[in-house]
């Protein structure tokens, strides 16, 4: 596919399937697009289609699938976007392009060579547990319990809205959990765990047994 020069091929970019739930356009929306008039769109259509596609179906899927709706709080932006979003000491709150390649750009590969995507999203059904709580590491932990193909989380204070990313890269699977909000058992903010550290191995079901049981209770 070549880059969309019109509505209608960008109509049917949106309309690529990236997975059972899941459409391109669903990841295209971007504030710093709509503000600042900069088309979000890929430069490297099947790179980004091929990238989309593994987040979505080893990443996204899974986590609804047992946990209900997510939604898309920002995913897929084009280096323009995000340029703009790094510009004036990170006006935006985005990381410079060579740092987000294969990250929330998915459309370019990392500096090995290796493909990958970043969303950042809700799981509806946590919003209540963690407003009673402000107990993210519940969901931190569930995750990183059950699936497997993630590179990266970072949880931020709305919602626990995080970021979550799929790597092609082997070595880079299952890195590092880290966190804007202060973890409730230690009062810290920062990593939660990462390969290396002595909590990274095992069942951490004890952190979310409690959310478990409420989600169960919601979908029966």
């Amino acid at each position: 596919m070549r880059k969309p020069q019109t509505v209608k091929a960008l109509e049917e970019l949106g309309r690529v399937r990236l997975s059972k739930n899941f459409f391109m356009r669903d990841f295209l929306y971007s504030e710093i697009s709509q503000m600042e008039g900069i088309p979000n769109i890929p430069d490297h259509l099947d790179v980004a289609i091929s990238a989309g596609k593994n987040l979505c179906e080893q990443v996204l899927e899974p986590i609804q699938d047992a946990l209900g709706r997510i939604s898309i709080r920002s995913a897929f932006r084009s280096s323009a976007v995000n340029a703009k979003g790094a510009e004036n000491k990170n006006q935006y709150n985005c990381a410079k392009n060579e740092s987000n390649y294969a990250g929330h750009i998915w459309d370019i590969r990392d500096s090995d060579g290796y493909m990958g995507a970043t969303a950042c999203i809700i799981v509806n059904s946590f919003i209540e547990y963690y407003e009673k709580t402000a107990d993210w590491t519940a969901l931190a932990w569930w995750i990183h319990d059950h699936i497997d193909n993630y590179r990266s989380i970072e949880f931020f204070y709305n919602y626990a809205a995080f970021n979550i990313s799929w790597s092609e890269n082997p070595e880079r699977k299952k890195s590092w959990i880290f966190s804007h909000v202060p973890n409730p058992h230690t009062g810290q903010k920062g990593y939660l765990t990462r390969k290396g550290t002595d909590n990274y191995e095992g069942s951490h079901k004890q952190f979310y047994e409690n959310f478990v049981a409420e989600v169960r209770k919601v979908n029966h």
